[in-house]
């Protein structure tokens, strides 16, 4: 009757799982354990002959995860048309620069940010690229490339045709490839650091040499805090934009960290963070800077300090 793949101790740990495909489609920590605790009510409410008839309960999981976020990305649109400013993913640092001495669960963190793995699919330049994305293609292509599953499980996900999910991927994998150009870490690292030192010598002109002419920058403070309400565009103006915050904010420490796994910038007052940036490169040029200020998209960041 599937007893052991039934037991508490494999539901409970397909909870890390859930918790990196929920972020990857919504692009938010909370709202992505909101939707696994969704799921997992959900679990926990059949009866127990039910839950002995399913004979793999983590793809039971994680086909009712991605439909509940397949659901909030539906609503997200109107959400974010009520969004002070512009909206963007929440950052994540690299959890080996945190300090978990705090830390008292031997099994693990409890925080849900603590369980996400960073890699290439969660670059802020791809989830950037995923919100351009309808919701089936942002669901097909996370599923399909990032997670491997077939499209015959997408489909349950999606109620479409296995062709139809197919159709959906190769879409959004076009979207993919037109907007990013990955660029290799140790390239990113030496941009961001140049970047960082001209900033913090308020060198404008280097800066905009560093920049792209087109460049774009981007800032979520989500009316909470100060931020421009529609992005800066061209390198000059940002580069003055980031020299007039300098000037503004005296004691602002600047650190190179990691952010979603790739080279960024965290900026820290009195050993708080207030924003963590992160930038894209092509041909040698940051050609787009997010800067993400609104604190309650810092939390997994308090450690920082």
């Amino acid at each position: 009757m599937g007893t052991v793949e039934t037991s508490a101790d494999v539901v409970v740990g397909e909870r890390r799982q859930l918790i990196n495909v929920a972020y990857r489609l919504l692009g938010s920590v909370t709202e992505a354990e909101d939707a696994v605790q969704n799921a997992y009510a959900r679990w926990y409410g059949l009866p127990r002959s039910r839950q002995e008839e399913i004979l793999s309960p983590g793809a039971w999981l994680t086909t009712v995860t991605s439909r509940i976020c397949l659901d909030l990305l539906g609503s997200a649109r109107a959400r974010r048309e009520r969004y002070v400013g512009a909206w963007l993913p929440e950052p994540l640092p690299d959890r080996t620069e945190w300090d978990h001495a705090g830390d008292t669960d031997p099994t693990g963190p409890a925080d849900p940010a603590d369980q996400i793995v960073l890699n290439e699919s969660v670059a802020m330049a791809l989830l950037v690229v995923l919100e351009s994305m309808t919701p089936a293609e942002r669901v097909a292509f996370v599923l399909h490339d990032v997670f491997r599953y077939p499209f015959a499980e997408i489909a349950d996900v999606l109620g479409r045709t296995p062709a139809a999910c197919k159709q959906l991927a190769a879409s959004a994998r076009r979207r993919v490839s037109a907007e990013r150009s990955p660029v290799a870490a140790t390239d990113q690292a030496a941009m961001v650091r140049r970047v960082k030192e001209a900033w913090e010598t308020k060198d404008i002109a280097t800066l905009v040499g560093l920049l792209n002419p087109a460049a774009v920058m981007t800032a979520d403070g989500g009316g909470m805090v100060g931020a421009v309400l529609r992005p800066v565009e061209g390198g000059a103006r940002i580069a003055q934009y980031m020299v007039a915050i300098a000037d503004k904010a005296p004691g602002l420490e600047l650190l190179e960290r990691s952010v979603n796994g790739v080279p960024g910038l965290v900026a820290q007052r009195a050993g708080v963070v207030v924003t963590v940036a992160s930038f894209d490169v092509s041909d040698g040029l940051v050609t787009r800077i997010w800067a993400v200020r609104n604190p309650e998209k810092l939390r997994p960041w308090a450690r920082e300090g």
